[in-house]
């Protein structure tokens, strides 16, 4: 499940018990895959041996999920206007903690050179909506199902920003940064460290609406910086987080354990 290892709010807490309900179980098991040092730590620590763990992280198709022309840019110009883009794509959920980007953005009044779409559904989407609508440049796209049409909209983005409570490693993140998009994102989960030296820029989730009060403004301003990270967003997940590399990793833990399995029943012969 979604962690954050410094247990730093209420969901937070409860999922780590949840860990320590699972771990006596992960023990019996040949390997668990695992998606990050992070979410390893937590798990010795609850009493997971090491050796058990292999840390394989998510991968994203890099050929799909890359930078290019999107026609959302036009259409989305044509209807609301506006010269820089941030998106949110995901659950709007307590744990996503949505709410805090919308009212740093509220309060920051960026104009209307600026839009924040949110893309996705859940049970706080009715609530928070009216609240925060096109008076305040925020534009609600609801649920996406098409994933071109997510691809379109993550290309089209200048800013991705992903202010979460608690999360596992977030695809989300993965799939804009494959885009070459500048990403801000906590360090819930395994997210920090996917952007840790440089690759995007990382919250603390105390705070969110503060911080994000001080970076919007020069997210905005500042075009040469969110290009600049957008390159090395990409640049990190073709150096980590491939959907070929994950697949490698797998199949190399895979032929380990049968392995070790085929061994240990030539003992027993």
């Amino acid at each position: 499940p979604p962690f954050d290892g410094k247990r730093r709010n209420l969901q937070s807490g409860t999922q780590l018990l949840t860990y320590q309900v699972y771990a006596p179980f992960l023990a019996h098991y040949d390997r668990v895959i695992i998606f990050s040092q992070l979410q390893r730590d937590v798990l010795i620590r609850v009493g997971v041996p090491d050796y058990k763990l292999a840390v394989i992280p998510n991968g994203v198709d890099v050929q799909k999920y890359s930078p290019g022309y999107s026609q959302f840019t036009s259409e989305l110009a044509s209807e609301f206007g506006g010269q820089r883009l941030f998106v949110y794509q995901g659950r709007i959920a307590t744990e996503k903690n949505v709410e805090a980007l919308l009212r740093a953005w509220k309060q920051c009044n960026l104009g209307e050179s600026s839009k924040l779409v949110i893309a996705g559904d859940g049970p706080l989407l009715a609530s928070l909506k009216p609240f925060y609508g096109e008076e305040h440049n925020i534009i609600w796209l609801g649920f996406v199902a098409s994933e071109q049409e997510r691809i379109e909209i993550l290309r089209a983005a200048d800013v991705f920003i992903l202010p979460s409570l608690l999360e596992g490693l977030s695809l989300s993140l993965l799939e804009a940064m494959a885009c070459g998009v500048a990403c801000v994102a906590t360090d819930a989960g395994a997210d920090g460290e996917v952007l840790e030296d440089g690759a995007g820029v990382i919250l603390n989730t105390h705070g969110v609406t503060s911080q994000l009060k001080t970076l919007l403004p020069l997210l905005r301003d500042h075009t040469d910086w969110t290009t600049l990270l957008g390159q090395k967003a990409r640049a990190r997940v073709l150096e980590r987080y491939t959907l070929s590399g994950n697949i490698t990793q797998l199949e190399k833990l895979y032929e380990e354990v049968v392995q070790i399995r085929l061994v240990q029943l030539s003992r027993r012969a």
